[in-house]
C-alpha cells in the first residue's frame, strides 16, 4: 500500500499503472479540505496531456493502481 498524507498531496507526482489514453504521469493539480482538514476535493492532471480528473484521493493508496513519483 502507498502512503499517501493528505497534507502531501499538492503538487505531488504519480505514475498510473494502468495506462489509459498515453496518459501515464500525473500531478495533482487541487486539494480541497473542510474545516475538520478532511479531503473533500483531489484534482489529479495528466502531465502530457493536461487532461483534469477529479479522484477519491484514497485510491492513490493502491499498488495496483498508482505508483509514487514518476517511474
Amino acid at each position: 500500500m502507498n502512503k499517501v498524507s493528505p497534507k502531501s498531496l499538492f503538487h505531488s507526482k504519480w505514475t498510473k499503472v494502468n495506462i489509459e489514453n498515453k496518459e501515464k504521469h500525473f500531478v495533482i493539480t487541487e486539494v480541497e479540505f473542510d474545516e475538520d482538514q478532511r479531503v473533500t476535493k483531489c484534482v489529479i492532471e495528466a502531465a502530457m496531456t493536461q487532461n483534469e480528473y477529479e479522484i477519491n484521493w484514497r485510491e492513490l493508496k493502491e499498488p495496483k493502481q498508482w505508483k509514487v513519483g514518476w517511474q
